[in-house]
């Protein structure tokens, strides 16, 4: 019995070894022979045991050298195993996979990402780029009263339409060569940053134009002549685009749509016998429809008199059509969580349009999924990570300078623990936010769309939008309860839902969307396999097949081996190498899920779920680690870097955990073991680094300002933003003078902390006494609230 548990002892750790290596076939059947002979030498293991173990490692060897052996003892029934397994694909789902492409995230799936490809990515943006934000997006901030428009004129402002149009913001992805402003991803994202810091009516107004829309996709796929016709409408604002994609009964499944348009042949503006599209639809949620002059249209297109062809049913469509065209009904509008950007729904009954209105021509009929795949997967890795950066940004700069400000049992509510560990983790999530939102804007402007990359930045910077939100309402109590022109927190708290629900609502984009498509997409073997598989070529899959059994050993040794020594063995900061152990960790339990699942994993959708939170978090993480990097590695952010990598090691091992409670007791038993074979290791962010953030961020200085830079600073004195960082400057200033008065009233020297009684008992002198009142005065400022007459306050919305 001893001499078969050293024996195996030694075939482990071999194994191990090799695995971690990564070694190549010949070098794993040499290594397993040496291991043999160790065997002999080393072990109490008697003859007929070495026997045994020489016959498995000379099969084992044949396996992994002899092709024809392999072929026929094994990668043969794999084959058929796989192609019986294999689930059916839809043409929509198919399109999806297609759509975009892969980039860092597919290093985090590999189990060894390699970090000098991070490095790769730098942020920067052009003079001209940064010379707008300072100028133009400056100004429309400037001219933006958030109060009057979502108060009393549910809308901008004309002037503020009118300087929209003149500055091109509706134009900022339109090439130079077009009239556009061109801009990088980047600048796009800062754009929209800077605007939600200050309306999100205007910021949405500014962001859908450029997202999805006719303009992108009039970019990637329109004709020559659609592109010279409307690009310049576009550029100046004459034309107001809007997409009309979400119907009554197909939100998340957009390809359910049921609107309709059908090839046929009618008179058309004096024409006889045109040959187009006779369309009926109902779609609604639709971003500027009411004020919209061009529509785009997603519907089913169907062909039954096979006028274009022998096909009948075509598939999705998209079209550009006036909304001033006969039987275009258009005009109402939705209130979206009381922010009025104008949205509502768009109706078309028996609306008549030429072939050519299809965007690319009319070669592209039925190819409107897979544009809409391309352009989403873009457009959401800008967008909406923008508002959401731009929210957490706003609520760390408020709630840091207002819970130093706030004052209870005379301290600053910023000394209690529980209003501590609120600014902890909005501060922590916003770095890990902007973080992510940065990494995932230099790959699009490398013209890398990562589909995967740009569904997590959607899902986890809106979902910690929402709990920043809510941990700045908090903080701030009754007064961001009230609304009032002086409330700054509301009007965010009340768009939380339209992030979480758009461009994919979260329910789906978690469950199915980031895991679902990241297996395919980042896995670096299993898609090679599936159109190996489809295409019937055995001689290619047994090749897949070789290299991903390599992957799935080297993911258990790279999983296992740093887990049971603490993360010590590897290469890389600390935080590298304990990214690089979860990221191998990820690796192993996909594997153990796909053997257990195969093709039924995409209906285990809380299992798909919770890889796809560990697969999230490490792109999370990594992205804090490289925005640290970018930033020059500055002492003091080294805090902020550490809270953000330690949430989301601890993000991993819980959903990793909770995944492994959830599997049959065996297989749940083995990712414990090899994942977390001395139990769970990480801890979320202690309390005394949460105090030294808090700390930090609630006074002045480099660290505070980079963090919540990017956000509109006003300059008028009775901006409500502008009181509160003077109060918070003034708070500061005269926190020392308050630590005398007291301490005076400690020892009795003074009755009651009135500065100037205090001046008279020489406490203080006459400059500090003024310090304080100046700092007081400016406290009531801020924790005033607005308050109306009844007939106004009738008028609230």
């Amino acid at each position: 019995m001893g001499g078969l548990i050293q024996l195996s002892g030694l075939f482990f750790l071999a194994v191990l070894l090799l695995a971690y290596a990564n070694a190549n076939r010949v070098a794993w059947s040499i290594g397993l022979f040496i291991t043999l002979l160790l065997g002999i030498i080393l072990t109490d293991a008697g003859w007929p045991l070495l026997l045994l173990a020489a016959l498995l490692i000379t099969a084992l060897a044949a396996l992994m050298i002899l092709d024809d052996f392999r072929h026929a003892w094994f990668s043969s029934r794999v084959f058929d195993l796989f192609r019986r397994e294999m689930p059916s694909m839809s043409e929509t789902e198919q399109a999806a996979l297609d759509a975009g492409g892969t980039g860092w995230e597919a290093e985090l799936f590999s189990g060894r990402p390699d970090w000098d490809q991070l490095q790769q990515y730098q942020p920067g943006l052009t003079q001209e780029e940064q010379a707008f934000l300072d100028g133009p997006v400056e100004e429309l901030c400037h001219m933006i009263n958030d109060w009057e428009i979502t108060h009393r004129l549910h809308d901008l402002p004309d002037p503020v339409w009118e300087f929209i149009r003149k500055e091109r913001f509706f134009a900022m992805i339109i090439p130079k060569e077009a009239g556009g402003l061109g801009f990088s991803a980047q600048a796009h994202s800062a754009v929209i940053v800077k605007l939600a810091s200050r309306s999100i009516t205007a910021a949405v107004t500014v962001m859908v134009p450029n997202s999805l829309g006719p303009g992108q996709l009039l970019l990637e796929y329109g004709t020559e002549e659609q592109k010279s016709y409307y690009l310049p409408r576009l550029v100046s604002g004459e034309d107001i685009p809007c997409f009309a994609l979400t119907s009554p009964e197909a939100g998340s499944d957009a390809a359910g749509m049921t609107d309709q348009g059908v090839v046929c042949r009618q008179d058309y503006e004096g024409k006889e016998n045109v040959l187009g599209i006779r369309l009926n639809w109902s779609k609604r949620y639709i971003t500027l429809a009411p004020v919209a002059t061009l529509l785009g249209l997603a519907f089913k297109l169907h062909d039954p008199e096979h006028l274009l062809g022998s096909k009948e049913d075509l598939g999705i469509t998209l079209a550009l059509i006036p909304t001033d065209t006969e039987g275009v009904e258009i005009g109402r509008r939705h209130m979206p969580g009381a922010n009025p950007f104008q949205n509502g729904p768009v109706q078309g009954t028996d609306v008549f349009i030429p072939l050519d209105s299809i965007i690319g021509g009319p070669d592209y009929a039925g190819r409107g999924w897979r544009m809409l795949m391309e352009c989403l997967s873009e457009g959401r890795g800008i967008s909406l990570p923008a508002l959401s950066v731009a929210a957490a940004k706003l609520a760390t700069h408020t709630s840091t300078a207002y819970a130093r400000v706030r004052q209870q049992f005379r301290i600053p509510i910023a000394r209690f623990e529980g209003v501590e560990e609120m600014l902890a983790r909005i501060s922590g999530k916003t770095y890990l936010m902007d973080a992510a939102r940065q990494l995932t804007l230099m790959m699009l402007d490398r013209d890398i769309v990562p589909s995967v990359a740009t569904a997590i930045v959607k899902y986890h910077l809106t979902e910690m939008m929402r709990e920043n939100i809510n941990d700045a309402m908090d903080v701030h109590g009754g007064k961001a309860i009230m609304l009032g022109p002086s409330n700054y927190l509301m009007r965010t708290y009340q768009a939380q839902p339209i992030s979480i629900t758009v461009e994919g609502a979260n329910i789906l984009t978690r469950n199915m969307i980031i895991f679902g498509q990241g297996a395919m997409r980042c896995h670096p073997c299993l898609r090679e396999e599936v159109q190996a598989a489809h295409d019937d070529d055995m001689e290619r899959f047994d090749e897949i097949l070789c290299r991903h059994v390599a992957h799935a050993s080297g993911s258990f040794a790279r999983a296992f081996l740093p887990a049971v020594t603490g993360g010590l063995i590897g290469t890389g900061t600390p935080q590298q190498r304990q990214l690089n152990r979860l990221s191998a960790a990820l690796a192993f339990s996909a594997e153990l899920i796909l053997l257990l699942k195969g093709g039924q994993l995409k209906r285990s959708e809380r299992l798909s779920a919770r890889l796809g939170d560990a697969l999230s978090y490490l792109y999370l993480g990594s992205a804090a680690v490289l925005l640290y990097e970018n930033n020059g590695r500055p002492a003091e952010e080294r805090m902020l870097m550490d809270w953000a990598v330690n949430y989301a090691c601890w993000n991993i091992q819980e959903a990793l955990s909770v995944l492994a409670d959830n599997l049959p007791l065996w297989a749940g038993l083995v990712l414990k073991l090899v994942c977390f074979p001395l139990g769970r290791h990480y801890r979320e962010p202690s309390d005394k680094l949460d105090h030294r953030i808090v700390d930090l961020l609630t006074s002045p200085g480099e660290t505070r300002d980079r963090l919540v830079e990017g956000i509109y600073f006003p300059h008028n004195d009775d901006e409500p933003l502008q009181l509160l960082t003077r109060a918070f400057e003034l708070a500061v200033a005269s926190e020392p003078v308050e630590q005398k008065l007291n301490q005076a009233l400690k020892q009795g020297t003074i009755s009651d902390p009135d500065p100037d009684k205090a001046v008279a008992a020489g406490v203080i002198d006459t400059s500090e006494a003024e310090t304080i009142n100046a700092a007081r005065e400016a406290r009531m400022q801020v924790i005033a609230v607005d308050h109306f007459a009844p007939d106004e306050y009738g008028g609230c919305h």
